[in-house]
């Protein structure tokens, strides 16, 4: 079982958040005790926004368990087309284009996503799996 791992889940654990460090914990190690974990660019890249050097965004990685799988053209085509879908049926943007790649990268890479996820991705990724902790 490969679960990819959405930056909100990431972000709760970093930051210890008050209201869902512990449910994002347990799920991150549930979904670890039943294969890999993968991340790909877009999550890598909002992760390093939030720490203060390149080496604690690898130490987070490493501690984690999270292996990088990069993106590839067919994942930017399905997120762009599918964000084009979304823009078209909710005519203004109230998500943003990255959260459709890391969906996209999650469909193509992966068995299952383990995000917040508001909605939106099991909207417009039906046929993947998201686990919300």
């Amino acid at each position: 079982m490969i679960t990819a791992v959405d930056t909100s889940v990431l972000l709760d654990i970093l930051v210890n958040d008050s209201r869902f460090a512990d449910s994002s914990s347990s799920a991150l190690r549930t979904a670890g005790k039943n294969g890999r974990l993968i991340v790909c660019e877009t999550v890598v890249a909002e992760l390093r926004s939030a720490l203060a050097e390149d080496g604690d965004l690898e130490e987070f990685l490493e501690d984690l368990s999270l292996e990088f799988v990069p993106a590839d053209r067919e994942t930017a085509i399905l997120a762009g087309k599918t964000y084009r879908s979304y823009l078209r049926s909710k005519g203004a943007a109230k998500r943003v284009l990255p959260d459709f790649l890391v969906a996209a990268h999650a469909k193509r890479f992966a068995d299952s996503l383990l995000a917040r996820d508001r909605g939106y991705y099991r909207e417009y990724f039906t046929e993947l799996e998201v686990i919300s902790p």
